[in-house]
């Protein structure tokens, strides 16, 4: 089946094109997006690079073309375009272990490979006058330059060792191990080999670390993570001098940490966005400051303002920042004055990040989705009075259903409400079951396009699929948020009740046929409605949380949770409490490689369902999906299509009674 209908066909719809990611040449004239498309087997999405015509007149034409892919776009003030890939080089028929720096020349010709250290590169950025080039590289504790790192690595491998020595926490972050090789930052002008600037740094950047580098070439403002009494941690804001290495503290305290730092364009200040660090009773504030590149008290912009703004980028004459923040369902653009604070709206509907600004500060470049909209390149007039899509890479889809919305009050009198994706033909006479999606998190919004959780496979198989946004969501504004704070169980589960009970009023929605779903909190969710209510005719948990006690220590940020949730609140609001009420099918699923919510919470959750359900010849309405190299997303195209057809066959046995049909590939 063709992309024509490809929410009728798994197959077609893990061949839809995947935009993401934005670069903008120093002139404004060519604007380059990333694709991932799949590979000629079907068992992976490749990346690639496209071009696209900001002025919005030419059609989107293809850069790059390797079956290892490319990424990471960036361009150098003379016009060359810069990416990573681990393709292979002229006479390397094999590619390489770790993404290379690759140089595309402005005036034409082949790629070339300018940096390819043991560890690869990431997070490159480049000095938008001097053309100074910055990256992240992993490189082993004892190592003390790329070649060393390279001997080292190559003893390691021959010798057949890959045991980690750990000094210090955390040691996994979502889906790998951390060490033995960690992050350091490589810099150097374009063309030259890029030296170790502040070597073996421990966990400093790790995770999701991000750094800038000023206009001039000479200094780098990075997130710096340093180590807190009792395993736990904070990040800092750092200044790095490229030639000499040495760094001093920008910003440092107990109780903020820090993120996305940006050079205003003539490299005197610094936007990050700062956040107040929670405790178990009270959520932190998020907002965006700006401070002195040379050092300095942060300034607060945005610190009356019920946002929490992220992404920001300056316009090119320094006198605003543009930046992102969830509101109300979706995640517009703003306009924030950096001497007032003053924020202004520029779009409405969609969600939209990868902020990029043309040099006459005239346009904002920037990719928009929505739950009813696949990611794509856009132009937002800096005023907000144009906001129009281009011609970019991936072709308009027809969906097979449209997205209203729903709104009700809460039990404590708050507003709440949801998107409802229902099939075109759902109508009274032929009302659509409905499927309660919970999202993740827990701070979260469904305000943007989903690969993992699209609701609209579900809808072309003639569901009803409500996406709410309970207490604890974000874009609704700190007191909503706390509604939920430490409190899980709660705001967040009435409010999922009350939303759904305002959906199955409508009279093209059967409220006799319901199921709910969740991943990650979600999950969480689903576990605690498992144990709550018998409403739902079937249930889907995803990595989920199931013994709060179990999984607060063993997942990969364990010195987290407790800033959010009490000791007496853990227990209290734990789902495995209540397995003996469970009566509800429930579908587990969980992959090994899951460090955030580790796989031992879905093996516990499964034996509490099992052991107390199954009937004498051993048999049980559960099922368990398993995926031994997946984690906590499922991220290969074939094990997508599994997880979907498993989920539909679920629901069409017990929402539909239909006969169990197992999925082929599953045996």
């Amino acid at each position: 089946m063709t992309n024509a209908d490809p929410f009728a066909d798994l197959d077609g719809y893990v061949a839809l094109p995947r935009a993401a990611g934005l670069a903008l040449s120093p002139d404004g004239r060519r604007l380059v997006i990333g694709v991932s498309t799949l590979d000629a087997k079907k068992t992976k999405w490749v990346p690639g690079l496209w071009e696209v015509d900001p002025a919005g007149e030419r059609p989107a034409r293809r850069l790059t073309r390797s079956t290892q892919g490319e990424s990471g776009p960036v361009f150098t003030p003379d016009g060359d375009l810069l990416f990573t890939s681990s393709r292979p080089e002229p006479g390397d028929d094999d590619g390489k272990d770790q993404p290379a720096l690759w140089r595309l020349p402005a005036g034409g010709g082949d790629p070339e490979v300018i940096a390819s250290p043991p560890g690869g590169v990431r997070g490159v950025v480049v000095a938008r006058e001097a053309g100074v080039v910055v990256a992240g590289s992993t490189m082993l504790p004892s190592a003390t330059d790329a070649l060393r790192d390279k001997e080292l690595r190559a003893r390691r491998k021959d010798e057949a060792v890959t045991a980690i020595l750990h000094e210090e926490y955390p040691i996994r972050y979502w889906d790998h191990d951390l060490g033995p090789d960690r992050p350091r930052l490589l810099a150097g002008p374009p063309g030259e080999e890029l030296r170790d600037i502040t070597g073996h740094a421990g966990r400093a950047l790790d995770g999701e670390s991000t750094w800038d580098v000023s206009p001039d070439g000479r200094t780098v403002v990075a997130v710096w993570t340093v180590a807190e009494p009792g395993g736990s941690q904070r990040d800092t804001l750092v200044a790095i001098d490229v030639e000499t290495g040495g760094r001093r503290v920008l910003a440092d305290e107990a109780d903020h940490e820090y993120a996305g730092p940006r050079f205003s364009p003539d490299g005197s200040r610094i936007a990050v966005v700062v956040t107040e660090r929670p405790t178990a009773a009270k959520v932190g504030d998020s907002w965006l400051a700006v401070l002195p590149a040379d050092g300095g008290e942060p300034r607060a912009l945005t610190r009356s303002w019920d946002r929490w703004p992220h992404g920001p980028e300056w316009t090119p004459d320094g006198r605003a920042v543009v930046v992102s923040a969830d509101d109300l369902g979706h995640s517009p653009l703003w306009r924030v004055d950096p001497s007032t604070g003053e924020v202004t709206k520029l779009t409405g509907s969609g969600t939209f990040g990868d902020i990029r600004i043309s040099p006459d500060g005239q346009w904002i470049y920037t990719i928009r989705s929505f739950v009813d909209s696949l990611p794509a390149p856009y132009r937002v007039a800096i005023d907000g009075s144009v906001v129009e899509a281009l011609p970019g890479p991936v072709p308009a889809v027809e969906l097979p259903g449209h997205v209203e919305e729903v709104t009700t009050t809460a039990t404590d009198g708050a507003p709440l409400r949801a998107w409802l994706a229902l099939p075109h033909d759902a109508s009274p006479e032929a009302a659509a079951p409905l499927l309660l999606w919970i999202h993740g998190g827990p701070l979260g919004s469904w305000n943007a396009w989903q690969w993992r959780w699209n609701p609209w496979l579900a809808v072309a198989q003639g569901y009803a699929v409500l996406l709410p946004d309970p207490a604890i969501s974000t874009g609704y504004g700190l007191e909503f948020i706390q509604r939920g704070w430490g409190e899980w169980g709660a705001a967040p589960y009435t409010d999922l009740m009350s939303i759904t009970d305002a959906a199955v009023e409508r009279p093209d929605v059967d409220e006799t046929r319901t199921a709910a779903m969740g991943g990650s909190f979600g999950g969480y969710m689903a576990n605690w409605l498992a144990g709550h209510t018998d409403r739902f005719a079937a249930i889907v948990t995803h990595a989920s949380l199931w013994a709060l006690d179990q999984m607060f220590p063993t997942t990969d940020a364990a010195y987290y949770w407790p800033r959010e949730l009490s000791p007496e609140a853990t227990d209290r609001h734990s789902p495995h409490r209540w397995a003996g009420k469970i009566t509800t099918p429930m579908l587990v699923i969980h992959g090994d490689k899951d460090y955030r919510v580790p796989v031992g919470e879905a093996l516990r959750l499964w034996w509490d369902l099992l052991s107390r359900t199954a009937a004498d010849d051993g048999t049980s309405p559960h099922k368990f999906l398993y995926f031994p190299d997946e984690n906590h997303w499922v991220l290969t195209p074939n094990h997508a299509k599994l997880w979907y057809a498993t989920v539909f066959a679920f629901l069409a046995h017990h929402v539909h009674g239909e006969p169990w049909r197992r999925p082929e590939l599953l045996g």
